[in-house]
């Protein structure tokens, strides 16, 4: 999510139309603005409680389509050190997660002194602090202190796994040369299992194994095509995925197969860095992921001030929603110019640390 391509315009228009749905869904989804509008809007509350969530699976696909390209672009791998790669990814993703916590953390502390609801996370515990800085809240069975942040764990483990994959795979053609395709075939064999087994399995929904379902596909949109007859192999590994359909439908994998036939038949025809967006498209596709770090936090705080204000008044809390909305986009530029764009500067990146510090031991003091 946090990386985009001012190249290709078709993935900033998905991953605009994507970060919108999942703001919308966290409206709809947690109270209690929510509950007090639906009356005046119930079909669209109810579409967008169950279908805006599987606008994830869109960057899954996304994330998965561009870390082929910048790994493997030829199908074939060039990493030679995957751990540089892994810190990288860990410093894109975390400094403004962690940056983000601290938002959080206070617009809970702030929402709790204006209601009690059930969408306000409780103060943090120090398991809860330290599983978050390893990106491993669902590996370590701690709830997550803002809504969505589960998805920064899974991209992260899906990028390392993928990154391990892809060394391991070269290291051994240096040796054979005429297995240079191993590695693309051991994602394509881990996006194949995880259709056909994990991603039906609540089981491992906390880890890749599930979600690589959605994010070799996207490896296979990028790989599979730019090539002779690449529509031909597009069209083929949508087969194997109606197959997986037809022994488990999921509407979450036909979500993340049309955005694979979307991008896979793009780069076939040449068009996926051609195709124009208007700019607020590319605008709202570079600050998504601040966006999505930061809009549960700043709704909750609008949702608590609306609902203190009109708590049973459902067109203040329909009005509060559209409110809410635009509060987190702007919020999401600001953060991003502040903080995301200017994460790799050395002391960006300490005076988040400390503040992450402070804040997670005033919140810790504060829940004992």
């Amino acid at each position: 999510m946090s990386s985009t391509s001012s190249r290709m315009p078709l993935i900033d228009a998905i991953k605009a139309v994507a970060c919108l749905s999942i703001v919308l869904h966290h409206l709809a989804f947690y109270g209690p603005m929510s509950e007090v509008a639906h009356p005046l809007m119930p079909r669209v509350l109810d579409a967008l409680q169950h279908y805006g969530r599987m606008a994830v699976m869109a960057f899954f696909v996304v994330s998965g389509f561009l870390a082929a390209r910048a790994l493997a672009p030829a199908g074939v791998s060039r990493l030679e050190q995957p751990l540089a790669v892994i810190r990288q990814r860990y410093v894109r993703l975390a400094v403004p997660f962690l940056a983000a916590l601290v938002v959080a953390m206070g617009c809970a502390a702030l929402a709790r002194a204006w209601m009690q609801h059930d969408s306000i996370p409780a103060s943090p515990t120090a398991q809860q602090l330290a599983a978050h800085v390893l990106l491993s809240n669902g590996l370590l069975r701690q709830e997550s202190l803002s809504a969505g942040v589960w998805y920064v764990g899974i991209d992260f483990q899906l990028f390392s796994v993928m990154a391990l994959v892809l060394w391991l795979s070269r290291w051994i053609s240096l040796r054979r040369p005429a297995w240079g395709w191993l590695g693309a075939g051991a994602i394509g064999g881990l996006t194949v299992a995880s259709l056909f087994i994990f991603n039906r399995n609540p089981y491992w929904d906390e880890t890749a194994l599930y979600f690589f379902a959605y994010y070799g596909l996207g490896c296979c949109a990028y790989w599979l095509t730019g090539r002779a007859r690449g529509g031909l192999w597009l069209l083929a590994m949508a087969g194997v995925v109606a197959v997986a359909l037809a022994a488990d439908f999921r509407e979450r994998i036909v979500v993340a197969t049309a955005i694979m036939l979307l991008l896979g038949g793009a780069r076939q025809a040449g068009w996926l860095e051609s195709v124009s967006v208007p700019g607020f498209v590319s605008r709202l596709a570079r600050i998504s992921y601040s966006v999505f770090l930061v809009h549960f936090p700043l709704c909750l705080v609008v949702s608590a001030l609306v609902f203190r204000l009109y708590p049973e008044q459902a067109a203040a809390n329909m009005l509060g929603m559209g409110l809410a909305l635009l509060v987190s986009l702007a919020g999401g530029a600001l953060f991003h110019r502040w903080v995301e764009r200017r994460m790799l500067e050395p002391m960006v990146r300490r005076a988040v640390m400390a503040l992450f510090a402070v804040g997670g031991v005033l919140a810790v003091y504060a829940h004992a």
